[in-house]
């Protein structure tokens, strides 16, 4: 067959979504096709979608692992509301992902899995692709894992099991030829990734070749889709994820700073990946650790900053639970360093692989006495890189620890990142005592570890085993300049208040909140994190439509910017959507005693824009 037998239908997005069995190789799946979309040149933004459970009992709808991706010819800022495209690999990946599917959008079901038994598994009486349930849309039933072990017979060396396991290339060949990609892309991984067994690479490279030919000749599809490359700025450019980026924010950073970056964690998902970005990267003076724990993670990175170093640790809310007590002596001490908490549902254990922003009030207040730190949140898997940079300032500025708080949406999502200069990135200037008439404003005579900068407050970073700068540390209240241990109640007020007072002063260097839309009217909506995607395409929607309605997103979260209350004001409403119980619009009703509207989510999902729009809508009509 030819292009002149198709309907060659140009689109300016596609949103397609592959799911299966957790085992299936679906976020492999949408990796490769995400890649290739990349390389061809179109923007695209990715959810990866999978299980808490290691590996839940095949067939079932809790062992459902889903991939969704967004491409486009043009700038895109989610991964998509629905579907147009759902490849079902089993019945349970057909009801888990149908709510995800657009109404006439199409269904490629692999129907040698639609059997009796996996029917039973997914909850399904009667085969719904004979029932007539999915009249609605348009279902193109193929035989998958048929067609793939035909395809295998003569290659040597492959059991039946080994066969099936490939059979996720074949669902990819066939996306490819939907799609008009090229296969290079994925060919040049899999020779790469299986070198070393060749069998399984001529497995794998066969049925992709083979499910993009089954497409070409079988006369079961009537559409491909044609979506050309976005305009983006120009660069070069490559896919990141939001750990990722992350990751190359804190190396840039510490070389910024002229100094090793150590990075101690203990696994916990969705933060472990960045463990697993930093650790192959030695050459840049990286040094990685595993601990026993949580609370030893902590301990080390106070000590890595005690030495000198740009410590770091990454953990999700569980984590920092846990994290705390250590915290707060980092706090006492007035160590720069990075915690990184990329969130995810809870309480408790919660939802491990799922999204939610409910740690909001933790970093702000999950510690004991009075204990501020700067908190700061990316908005885009891209800007999870500038974040990082943007912490490590603030960290050295105020001597102090500094969070980062992301989440698994933006951990896992993907999107191109376009790659900066690094020569256009300003250093972050770190100044060392090298004896105490050096240290700022410290003056003459015996060492005072906490004499602060006049400007930042900020307490001299001063590296053991400095001749002359011999001082006490530990947890207990201490006395200003000398950093004795204190009790007289005018001592601690004091270091109360300096520690308060040279966090509050970072928004003096912070840039001043912006607004995207009219700067006051009837309707502003106020978002932080991952939620900035889908809140500015719904607002940019609603504009074009006429409607008066604005959008501030936040990055720093403390402290504030400094005219944000300004900005809150120059509104008759204003509502904040965020994935907790309310968490922002507390704190911003309490700063500023303004009538702040709550528009929460706790489902463990991102908002979609549809949501966001029929907000607007009811507000506004």
């Amino acid at each position: 067959m030819n292009d002149n037998d198709y309907i060659i239908e140009e689109r300016d997005a596609v949103v397609i979504r592959f799911a299966g069995d957790s085992g299936d190789g679906m976020q492999l799946t949408g990796t490769q096709f995400t890649n290739t979309s990349a390389v061809f040149g179109n923007d695209v933004s990715t959810m990866p979608d999978f299980p808490a459970e290691i590996r839940a009992p095949a067939g079932t709808l809790a062992g459902v692992s889903g991939f969704q991706v967004n491409f486009s010819n043009r700038d895109i800022l989610t991964p998509g509301d629905a579907a147009q495209i759902l490849v079902a690999m089993n019945p349970a990946a057909l009801k888990a992902s149908l709510s995800d599917l657009e109404i006439h959008g199409t269904i490629i079901a692999n129907i040698d899995a639609f059997s009796q038994s996996n029917l039973r598994k997914a909850g399904y009486d009667a085969n719904p692709l004979q029932d007539g349930s999915l009249g609605e849309y348009q279902v193109i039933e193929v035989p998958l894992t048929t067609m793939n072990r035909e395809a295998l017979k003569e290659v040597e060396g492959l059991s039946t099991k080994d066969k099936d396991r490939s059979q996720n290339f074949f669902a990819l060949g066939l996306a490819f030829w939907m799609f008009d990609r090229p296969l290079d892309v994925t060919l040049d991984w899999v020779r790469k990734k299986f070198a070393k067994t060749p069998a399984v690479m001529q497995g794998n490279i066969r049925s992709l070749e083979t499910g993009y030919h089954f497409g070409e000749t079988s006369r079961v599809f009537q559409h491909r889709y044609r979506i050309r490359p976005a305009a983006l700025p120009p660069g070069t450019y490559r896919k990141v994820t939001g750990n990722t980026a992350l990751a190359l924010g804190l190396v840039t950073a510490a070389q910024k700073m002229g100094k090793p970056l150590f990075y101690g964690t203990y696994p916990i998902t969705p933060a472990s990946d960045i463990l697993h970005a930093l650790a192959p990267l030695r050459n840049f003076d990286v040094r990685t650790f595993q601990a026993e724990d949580e609370i030893a993670a902590m301990g080390s990175v106070i000590g890595a900053a005690f030495g000198g170093a740009l410590a770091v640790t990454g953990t999700s809310g569980p984590g920092v639970a846990l994290k705390s007590e250590g915290m707060n002596l980092a706090i006492a001490l007035e160590l720069p360093m990075i915690i990184v908490n990329v969130q995810r549902g809870g309480p408790s254990t919660g939802l491990p692989t799922k999204v939610e922003q409910s740690d909001l009030l933790q970093a702000l207040f999950g510690r004991n006495g009075e204990s501020p730190i700067a908190v700061l949140a990316p908005y885009s898997p891209s800007d999870c890189f500038d974040i990082a940079l943007e912490a490590c300032r603030l960290a050295v500025r105020s001597m102090s620890p500094v969070m980062i708080l992301s989440d698994g949406f933006l951990a896992n999502s993907s999107e191109p990142w376009r790659i900066p200069d690094a020569a256009g990135i300003p250093p972050i200037p770190v100044n060392h005592p090298d004896g105490p008439s050096s240290a700022p404003a410290n003056g003459e005579g015996a060492f005072l570890p906490y004499h602060r900068d006049a400007e930042t407050l900020a307490r001299p970073w001063a590296i053991p085993g400095t001749a002359g700068l011999e001082h006490r540390i530990g947890g207990l209240s201490k006395a200003p300049e000398t950093g004795n241990v204190s009790y007289n109640p005018l001592h601690h007020e004091r270091m109360v208040h300096e520690r308060a007072e040279k966090i509050a002063r970072l928004a003096e260097v912070i840039p001043p909140q912006e607004v995207y839309g009219p700067e006051e009217g009837e309707l502003l909506l106020v978002s932080w994190g991952g939620t900035y995607g889908a809140v500015r395409s719904a607002v940019a929607a609603a504009r074009r439509q006429g409607r008066s309605v604005a959008h501030a997103h936040l990055r720093y979260l403390n402290p504030f910017p400094s005219n944000l209350r300004d900005v809150l004001s120059r509104y008759r409403q204003v509502v904040v959507p965020e994935l907790n119980g309310g968490q922002l619009a507390f704190l911003l009703r309490g700063r500023y005693a303004l009538n702040i509207q709550s528009f929460p989510k706790v489902h463990g999902r991102p908002f979609t824009i549809n949501e966001i729009a029929q907000k607007i809508e009811s507000i506004t009509n």
